[in-house]
């Protein structure tokens, strides 16, 4: 049987690839770049496709021979590229419209992903896109199964649950926030066995389930068993954080979205932990389905390693050290451009004239505040940081040759822009997609 992953690349489509294939299935993974999961996962066929701008004949190309389609694509919010209507909403219909346009015996079985707690009046348009979405597929004539997963936690850290690594990871106090919120988990390895048993028709004909362990716990205590499973000492004292800052970080990770930067630090994010993640595991369980597991054996299942750790400390770290690095590089061009005639002095007479003394400051002012913008957009920030690393090079290569005295200033001017390029250089190295 041919299987078709919409989302394969992301953490819960990852998932859903390998079991299937595991279950015997040959399939193919859809995503809008697929060039690093081609090589992670060369096993799987794959097709580089925007769900959200996909036409009628992408579709029935993506359809033809599958038995089977798991949806596992979505975005948490509008912004960083993400449309939620079209990925949640407009794109199902699409593959609804396409599905039902075959012949009848030739139509695949639908598995949609969606969202424990997904209702057209929710509090968030992730919610209430998803609920349309569900909606519509449940209306139509295929054969489909809906699973609603609650917070999925996954060896392979992205979004929620790097978020989760990273709050039980903080020094010196617990964060306390959200103390009346219940939340459940499930881990993804779970869905991903729900996922086979609807993909092979083991589950009652047009299902609708929540995924997630039979308990809750407050988002506090998930966060000190998040911490225990880390190997960290626990906190000895408890910082709350109050409403209006949450807010303030929630409103910064919307701005970093139209950035490009898709951080799961977002307002979305902090508005369903607020009103937290339940789901009712009994449908599930009436259905036939195995029980999932609780928090304690998902942790006790996912690996906690050295790497963990330093994952888990250095993640909210990471864009802070962006920002200030690019703040610094546009700082220290707005600095050059308006101190050009001393930054000139150090170079003429005797160095080199005016005329290019000019053009050597002030195109590197110009250089200098154009890597510090450009570092802030995601799709340019890569490129932008190893150009700082480079542009660091040729600074202190020039330097040496034009002004070598410099290398002896006790304030050392020649000496500190190296910390600077490592940083760069460690920024762009820990930068990914997942």
């Amino acid at each position: 049987m041919k299987a078709v992953v919409l989302g394969g690349s992301g953490l819960i489509g990852t998932a859903c690839m390998r079991a299937l294939r595991d279950a015997g299935f040959a399939v193919t993974g859809v995503a809008r770049g697929v060039e690093g999961a081609r090589r992670a996962m060369p096993w799987a066929a794959w097709h580089a496709l925007d769900i959200a701008r996909a036409a009628p004949a992408d579709w029935e190309a993506l359809l033809a021979g599958a038995d089977v389609v798991v949806n596992a694509a979505g975005a948490l919010q509008d912004g960083a590229g993400d449309d939620l209507k079209a990925i949640h909403e407009d794109a199902i219909r699409a593959l609804i419209a396409a599905a039902e346009a075959r012949p009848e015996g030739a139509r695949p079985r639908i598995v949609q992903i969606s969202a424990a707690g997904v209702a057209p009046d929710a509090s968030t348009a992730f919610f209430r896109t998803k609920a349309a979405g569900d909606a519509a597929l449940a209306a139509s004539a295929l054969s489909w199964t809906i699973l609603r997963p609650a917070l999925v936690l996954s060896p392979q850290a992205w979004g929620g649950t790097a978020l989760l690594r990273a709050a039980a990871a903080l020094p010196f106090a617990a964060p306390r926030m959200f103390p009346q919120a219940r939340i459940r988990v499930l881990h993804v390895d779970d869905l991903a066995a729900a996922v086979v048993q609807a993909a092979r028709g083991a589950l009652p004909p047009r299902l609708t389930a929540d995924l997630c362990e039979d308990g809750d716990q407050s988002f506090p205590a998930l966060l000190t068993a998040m911490r225990r499973w880390l190997g960290l000492p626990g906190w000895r004292r408890a910082l709350p954080v109050p409403a209006p800052l949450i807010a303030l970080a929630g409103a910064l990770g919307d701005v970093a979205g139209r950035f490009g930067w898709r951080s799961p630090l977002r307002s979305t994010a902090l508005t369903v932990l607020a009103e937290g993640v339940g789901g009712d595991p009994g449908p599930w369980r009436a259905a036939g389905g195995a029980p999932c597991r609780s928090l304690a054996e998902t942790l006790e299942a996912l690996p906690s390693t050295r790497q963990e750790r330093l994952f888990a400390r250095l993640y909210l770290l990471m864009p802070l050290a962006l920002v200030v690095l690019s703040l610094f590089w546009i700082a220290s061009g707005l600095i050059g451009a308006w101190q050009a005639e001393a930054a000139m002095a150090v170079l003429s007479p005797g160095v080199m004239g005016p005329g290019p003394a000019a053009a050597l400051v002030l195109g590197g002012a110009v250089a200098d505040v154009a890597l510090g913008a450009l570092a802030l957009w995601r799709r340019s920030s890569r490129a932008a940081l190893w150009g700082m690393v480079a542009l660091t090079a040729g600074y202190l290569l020039s330097g040496a040759v034009l002004t070598p005295e410099l290398w002896a200033d006790p304030l050392g001017p020649m000496l500190k822009p190296i910390p600077a390029a490592m940083l760069a250089a460690l920024l762009a190295m820990g930068m990914g997609e997942r």
